[in-house]
């Protein structure tokens, strides 16, 4: 495993491209959110799904969330997200609201949970956001501990059973912390709350 540091505000794109090529290779990855630290994979390739669910100890039909680089990079796997999804993207991100959409097709089914809906941020971390664009999609992001267990918010606090089994931890200091991001289904014609969060819900009506 490599324990690689780097600069919340400004990170190595050397450093970046490293953990971005481990993923490619079918790889896990711990690296910061603006939340707390996640565990990483690529959503598209079905080995390192499975390896990261068997990792968390997390039921396949539980969803895994993702981020992206931006919206861009949503809505070129996704396509449109349509109005109410743009105006929340606008006014949240980058930041720690969770929209949930459909899912594009080349998913993993267990990324989805067969539900066909996937939940996507663009997190307010450069770190993150530089991974998911050197990988060139939206990355799994969730939270870098076993499935019951308390998330944490620096890398020095991930357990040995989860360090165990990562290519690459990417260490950028302590995150925030506090609450998980808020999740909002958006798609039908008004937002639905799933997991109330950072964002407060007041916030999701003002903006809808």
């Amino acid at each position: 495993m490599l324990y690689l540091t780097v600069d919340p505000g400004d990170p190595d794109p050397d450093t970046i491209l490293e953990a971005a090529r481990a993923i490619g290779r079918g790889a896990l990855v711990v690296l910061p959110t603006d939340t707390l630290y996640g565990l990483t994979a690529d959503p598209h390739n079905p080995g390192a799904v499975d390896a990261l669910c068997r990792l968390k100890q997390r039921p396949r039909h539980q969803p895994l969330p993702l981020i992206a680089a931006d919206l861009d990079q949503i809505e070129r796997r996704a396509g449109p997200l349509g109005r109410l999804a743009s105006r929340l993207a606008a006014a949240f991100w980058p930041g720690p609201l969770t929209l949930l959409v459909r899912a594009w097709p080349d998913l993993v089914p267990a990324v989805h949970g067969g539900g066909g809906a996937v939940g996507v941020r663009v997190p307010d971390h450069r770190v993150a956001r530089d991974l998911a664009r050197a990988a060139g999609c939206p990355l799994i992001a969730t939270s870098a501990n076993l499935s019951g267990e308390p998330a944490v918010s620096e890398a020095s606090a991930v357990a040995a059973a989860i360090s165990r089994g990562v290519a690459v931890v990417l260490d950028a200091g302590p995150t925030r912390g506090g609450l998980p991001s808020t999740i909002v289904d958006v798609r039908g014609e008004v937002p639905v709350l799933l997991r109330t969060g950072a964002v407060a819900w007041d916030r999701v009506l003002e903006s809808a």
